[in-house]
């Protein structure tokens, strides 16, 4: 097994430079996070009890390398909620790419639809990678199930022309 990458966009920008980039950039991340050592580490901290924060910690030094920077203050400034922040942040020219990891409370909290809408409403990112469980066990004696098929299923609808919003691409990483 390894990390899963889907990429939904809108077509509109699919052919430009910053799609591009940011498709580069996801493509070098996917590399990395399939790297035996890190998806090892990762699988293992995706276990009953751990949090997300555990499974950021497995590659956040590379997302920096690459020009991430973690829980970025101020681009929600002009909201009433300013207080949010990505668990990660890259700025590209006008645009930016947000990092979301999500674990737990991924579909059961909604937490991937308040990623997009993160992304939707921030002026300074118009790109979104959202990183999810393959399988997800809340308890061990439980049968987990499939998150990242959920998660892919429940927002492919918003690359649908017709229905954009203001991302204008997600990828999905499955881990």
């Amino acid at each position: 097994m390894s990390v899963s990458l889907e990429k939904l966009y809108q077509l509109q920008f699919f052919e430009t430079d910053i799609y591009k980039r940011v498709d580069d950039i996801a493509n070098q991340l996917h590399k990395h996070l399939c790297q035996e050592v890190i998806f090892n580490a990762i699988s293992i901290t995706n276990s009953p009890g751990n949090s997300s924060s555990h499974i950021q910690s497995v590659f956040l030094e590379y997302a920096e390398t690459l020009g991430f920077s973690s829980e970025k203050k101020g681009l929600f400034k002009e909201y009433k909620t300013s207080g949010l922040r990505p668990d990660y942040y890259m700025k590209i020219e006008n645009t930016g790419i947000l990092i979301e990891v999500e674990r737990g409370k991924t579909v059961m909290n909604n937490m991937d639809l308040l990623d997009l809408w993160k992304c939707h409403i921030c002026n300074e990112a118009n790109y979104l990678f959202l990183m999810v469980p393959k399988n997800l066990k809340h308890n061990a004696n439980l049968k987990g199930y499939n998150t990242f098929d959920i998660v892919f299923n429940r927002l492919k609808p918003f690359f649908k022309p017709n229905n954009y919003t203001n991302v204008h691409g997600l990828f999905l990483f499955g881990y």
